[in-house]
């Protein structure tokens, strides 16, 4: 029998749309790195850069991402690479921006401006102050908040168009998931060692030809070297990576060896801290990565906290604006906060979600199972506590906390978790698989003129 999940749990891959986590790290950066580059110079007349399908980037849009990305690697003590190789990676970051955004556009893929509010409301929160100081100190900076509004809503679009179009369509069978828990207990790869990885792409064409593909490789294989006599790798990275995370120092952060593509975890075991790898070869292109550090180890998971929730669900549509939703879910709460109203009976009557017949009750959650902007608010209440209306991508939420308690990890949950390792692992890949393809169907032409 299938059983439906209640509208507030992921779905195996939204694991990774963690909202402020994809957010490029330009805009979730302290807020100093936010400050634009001082311009002395006189701004030139504004030019078409390049061509992407039926819109054109300008002079003026590469101005912009260039003084931040030039902000954020100075904020980080990142030796900058040469101009040139900065502006051709930040437009290249452009023209892939522009082409998944067109696709989103075509396929009906939006973010309201109740869910944009809340994402920047945690932007704020991440720098220690409220939205309204928060957009004075954009201001001040010369950030204009408009345009950092339309950023942030473009990097939840792209966030969603990935875990659509690339890792809901990532399937795990159970055999996979039988021989990954049978290779944990062996000791094998699984065995919870974390390697921070860094690493540079570079992305090769579909249908590439022999001499587009050997010079490419060459390079990547310059790269290498330059890694291999002890470049800083996060300039390399800046100057050669055509990854989305370029200007972050090609960095992974830390995983555990199953959570790595394959091609990664294998080049990876036969280095040691600070080493680089050669070239590698995946369809995506050409890699070198380095192993940056090691850490922990052991396969056991350990105990976990596990919270008994409940919720009542408004959903947002052509009928139920915004607004609307959460004035009802305040009411709800009003009732509930005089006395007399019961939470179950209220949940039955007004809730919107299959978990209504039991009176809103979701039972016992582990950490992860439900979207980011839920299990935030979950974390924050006390048992007894019941929420503010809280906005997720369903709708607004009332959500009460009914206990919590410390359990061993069951076999279904250690199931649960070996099919998103295994998911992880074929992510990355994946996603940069389905970018080569889309930027090879997109109709791109350059026109970033050198004086």
């Amino acid at each position: 029998m299938i059983r439906m999940l209640p509208a507030v749990f992921r779905s195996c891959s939204a694991h990774r749309l963690v909202l402020l986590a994809t957010f490029s790290a330009a805009v979730l950066a302290p807020l100093t790195s936010l400050q634009a580059a001082p311009r002395n110079e006189p701004l030139e007349a504004d030019r078409i850069v390049a061509v992407v399908n039926d819109e054109v980037i300008t002079a003026s849009d590469l101005r912009q991402r260039l003084d931040l990305a030039l902000a954020q690697l100075k904020s980080r003590g990142t030796s900058l690479p040469p101009k040139e190789e900065l502006e051709r990676q930040m437009l290249e970051r452009l023209v892939m921006d522009r082409v998944q955004l067109q696709l989103a556009r075509d396929s009906g893929v939006k973010v309201s401006d109740a869910e944009l509010d809340q994402a920047i409301g945690r932007i704020a929160a991440n720098n220690k102050v409220s939205v309204v100081e928060f957009r004075a100190m954009l201001e001040k900076d010369g950030v204009s908040y408009p345009k950092f509004r339309e950023e942030i809503r473009s990097e939840i679009i792209i966030s969603r168009l990935r875990e659509r179009e690339v890792e809901n369509r990532i399937t795990i069978s159970d055999g996979e998931v039988d021989n990954f828990i049978a290779g944990e207990q062996r000791g094998g790869a699984a065995s919870g060692e974390e390697l921070q990885i860094a690493h540079i792409l570079v992305r090769a064409p579909e249908g590439a030809s022999p001499e587009a593909l050997q010079k490419l490789q060459a390079k990547a294989a310059q790269a290498a070297e330059r890694a291999r006599q002890g470049e800083d790798f996060a300039q390399l990275a800046a100057s050669y990576s055509d990854a989305p995370d370029a200007l972050n120092g090609g960095d992974l952060g830390f995983r555990t060896q199953d959570r790595l593509p394959t091609i990664f975890a294998q080049a990876a075991a036969e280095l040691n801290p600070g080493q680089s790898s050669g070239v590698l070869r995946s369809p995506a292109g050409f890699h070198v990565i380095k192993l940056v550090a090691k850490k922990g180890g052991g396969m056991d998971l350990p105990p976990v906290q596990q919270t008994r929730v409940r919720h009542i669900l408004i959903r947002v549509n052509e009928v139920v604006s915004e607004e609307e939703g959460r004035r009802k879910l305040a009411a709800v709460k009003e009732r509930l906060e005089k006395g007399g109203a019961d939470f179950a009976e209220l949940a039955r009557l007004y809730s919107q979600d299959g978990s209504a017949a039991k009176g809103g009750d979701l039972g016992w959650i582990y950490p992860g199972d439900t979207v980011p902007e839920f299990e935030r608010a979950m974390n924050a209440l006390t048992p007894g506590q019941i929420s503010e209306p809280v906005r997720s991508p369903f709708g607004w939420h009332l959500i009460q906390v009914q206990e919590r308690r410390v359990q061993d990890v069951s076999d279904e949950r250690r199931r649960s978790i070996a099919r998103q390792a295994l998911r992880d692992r074929r992510s990355d890949d994946a996603y940069q698989d389905w970018l080569r393809q889309i930027r090879d169907r997109a109709y791109v032409e350059i026109r970033l003129e050198r004086e």
